[in-house]
């Protein structure tokens, strides 16, 4: 295994144990190293401190353990177990109503580079470094090993994570057509074949029980619904109406197909291919297909994809967040309730909090903070790692 030496000094954060060591922290790598290949990262003393994945770029080096201990197969079959016991002890894993969620997070079960979603009888496996996409197979067979029958096929879905490297979606074990999976009792088509992320959006399933408990008697808009996951759980709470609003084609009709699998034939929901913003500013225009007004929304959903990426992309996030939730507010109708969120990692929960406020007085509204949302704990946060805080959300009653 080679080395990477630190320069004097650089090794503060990772005495702290953050898995990371950047580029810009490096004094000397051994000749020859390849693209996510194991490596030991030493002091410039020669002092042990961990051992990762190496990788070009601004993250030159995910931490896999900070003992100088074997990778080998029964490692990974370590840790992929005490991350399916993790899932087992919260609750969410082995229960008849749902077998949907992650068994793995990244640096939050200390697998950094490494995504694993669970559906039904199908794993999908998402690498983020080039060291996982490595270990494809490997941990590919020691997760057959540790889910003992639970599931029978492992779908890899790495085409758009992996920049240094061309990965081919397919198929590692196995193989299904079946691609409907149950989360808390309601039933979802699942496109990991050509969907966002690993094909759902498994990080919003306790804020979508939320949107039930609020959804009874209330006209719901769902924007940037994507798979209508919003949608299908408001209309099990009881929702007058539901629109769903996308400006992907593919994702209307995956949330068309959601809703007609758990509510067949139900009139309350309609779905819309718009712009976001176009939609909100034509929304009381007679030509929706629909005998509501725009004010008649009380409950609103605003789930966008991230608007930042990358630090260079935050100023611009920011007013985007404003612009969005302020014409929320000037659409909802008083004693409505808003669900408005921020998956981009960049943007702190402060900042998100702040650009929603602006928004807020902006439109000239009383507003009240009710919850404060954030990921579920099949996305457990590293405690040294605060960057994988990235899902964030508020839930405000308007008046």
């Amino acid at each position: 295994m080679k080395n990477i030496t630190l320069k004097r000094g650089k090794q503060e954060s990772l005495l702290r144990f953050h898995p990371w060591v950047f580029s810009g922290a490096i004094k000397h790598v051994d000749e020859g190293i390849n693209e996510g290949e194991l490596a030991k990262v030493m002091t410039e003393n020669g002092e042990f401190i961990a051992i990762g994945h190496y990788q070009q770029g601004s993250i030159a080096v995910r931490v896999l353990t900070f003992d100088d201990v074997p990778i080998d197969d029964d490692f990974w079959r370590r840790r992929l177990a005490s991350a399916l016991q993790v899932r087992i002890a919260m609750g969410i894993a082995d229960t008849p109503r749902n077998n949907t969620y992650r068994l793995v997070h990244g640096e939050g079960d200390m697998l950094p580079g490494l995504v694993i979603d669970i559906y039904d009888q199908t794993a999908v496996m998402q690498a983020h470094s080039v060291g996982m996409h490595l270990l494809r197979h490997t941990l590919a067979e020691q997760l057959m090993k540790v889910m003992e029958g639970r599931i029978t096929n492992i779908y890899y879905k790495s085409e758009t994570t992996l920049s240094f490297v061309e990965p081919e979606n397919g198929f590692l074990i196995g193989g299904s057509e079946v691609n409907t999976a149950m989360e808390n009792g309601l039933t979802f088509h699942v496109d990991w074949l050509n969907g966002q992320k690993t094909g759902f959006f498994v990080d919003q399933r306790d804020n979508r029980s939320l949107v039930e408990r609020y959804a009874q008697g209330r006209n719901v808009l769902n924007m940037f619904c994507y798979t209508g996951g919003f949608s299908v759980y408001a209309m099990r709470g009881g929702a007058r109406l539901v629109h769903s609003v996308d400006a992907s084609a593919k994702a209307i009709e995956l949330t068309r197909r959601n809703v007609e699998l758990n509510f067949p034939g139900d009139a309350r929901h309609e779905a819309y291919c718009d712009d976001a913003f176009r939609f909100l500013d034509s929304v009381a225009d007679s030509t929706l297909n629909s005998q509501h007004s725009a004010l008649d929304y009380d409950l609103i959903i605003l789930d966008p994809p991230a608007f930042a990426k990358h630090r260079g992309a935050l100023h611009n996030a920011l007013k985007g967040y404003t612009r969005l939730n302020s014409k929320a507010f000037e659409k909802i109708a008083k004693g409505g309730v808003l669900f408005t969120f921020s998956c981009s990692q960049v943007v702190t929960k402060d900042q998100f909090r702040a650009a929603v406020f602006t928004a807020a007085a902006q439109a000239r509204r009383r507003v009240r903070i009710l919850h404060q949302l954030h990921q579920p704990a099949d996305h457990p946060v590293n405690i040294y790692h605060p960057e994988g805080e990235y899902l964030k959300g508020l839930v405000l009653y308007v008046e």
